[in-house]
């Protein structure tokens, strides 16, 4: 019996990729998702080395350049490519370092929600007649008002800073990813392999999360890149009505809040934390498509 040596019996992985292969092809089939890729690749980098890609310090202040240009304006100066705001400080520092904030705050709240609501949600899909509709319930509760007004006033509750913005926000993202996650759990409960470790002996904690809760993983890790976008949105609102990160810390949003009374005179001030914040969240969303592209099967285009 002779053995036919073609590419493919010399190379499985030509008809099996790896699944990180199988990922990057469907993701970077979306350009859109490419570039947003690429800008968030250079926001992480400038926020992570902040203080060698800065030029000057975040609260250095330059009294004899107040509300100066951009570089490409009549009167700007080259020591500030992206101007001054009011009290002489640079632009272009303070938009760096307000990038580790705000990527902290998105990162942090999008943590402190995830895990919580992933716990739930496996609670009320486990117990789709006890635990499961009070906690829907009060989910329910919470999805009825305004996520901008429930995190004004959970943070009017608490104050306003850092660490009670991302609680703030954690809060009113919670509801998303436990019923997410209870969606998913209902699907995955009568199939085959849920059956067949029952009848293994598997008891409800492996069940939970080494037998369901990887199957569920891919919407949401894409409502987690989602939530990402949003939660840097509310941050830059509460920081903008001064209940988020205080001045002087750099933030975007309390950037926003400082120069919204300088608009007429020096429209930069205003209109470059504001792009920050736009472009930011673009890039993520674009990504957040080519991760639901790139994880449901049912989207992928075949080649």
């Amino acid at each position: 019996m002779t053995t036919v040596n073609t590419p493919a019996a010399q190379d499985p992985s030509a008809l099996y990729p790896s699944p990180f292969k199988e990922f990057w092809h469907a993701f970077a089939r979306n350009k859109g998702a490419l570039g947003g890729l690429v800008f968030m690749v250079i926001v992480v980098f400038c926020a992570l080395f902040a203080p060698w890609v800065a030029p000057h310090a975040p609260s250095e202040q330059f009294r004899d350049f107040m509300l100066t240009p951009p570089l490409w304006l009549d009167g700007g100066n080259s020591q500030f490519p992206l101007g001054t705001d009011e009290l002489g400080r640079d632009l272009l520092s303070r938009l760096i370092h307000g990038a580790r904030l705000s990527l902290l705050i998105g990162l942090a709240s999008v943590v402190f929600s995830l895990i919580p609501g992933i716990l739930l949600g496996l609670v009320a899909g486990f117990s789709p007649n006890r635990a499961g509709p009070v906690i829907m319930r009060l989910m329910d509760i919470m999805l009825a008002l305004p996520s901008l007004l429930l995190a004004v006033a959970i943070v009017a509750i608490l104050g306003p800073g850092l660490i009670n913005t991302v609680v703030a926000i954690a809060i009113v993202s919670l509801p998303s990813y436990v019923r997410l996650t209870r969606a998913a759990v209902m699907g995955e409960l009568h199939r085959d392999y849920v059956t067949a470790s029952r009848l293994a002996g598997a008891g409800t904690l492996r069940l939970m999360f080494v037998s369901v809760l990887p199957n569920c993983m891919a919407p949401l890790i894409v409502q987690a890149t989602l939530s990402f976008s949003s939660a840097i949105l509310d941050a830059a609102a509460l920081g903008f009505l001064g209940l988020g990160v205080q001045p002087p810390t750099p933030e975007w949003g309390t950037m926003l809040a400082s120069a919204r009374d300088y608009i007429e005179r020096a429209w930069w001030v205003v209109t470059l934390p504001g792009l920050a914040i736009l472009f930011t969240v673009l890039a993520i969303n674009l990504m957040g498509d080519g991760l639901r592209d790139a994880l449901d099967p049912r989207l992928k285009v075949q080649s």
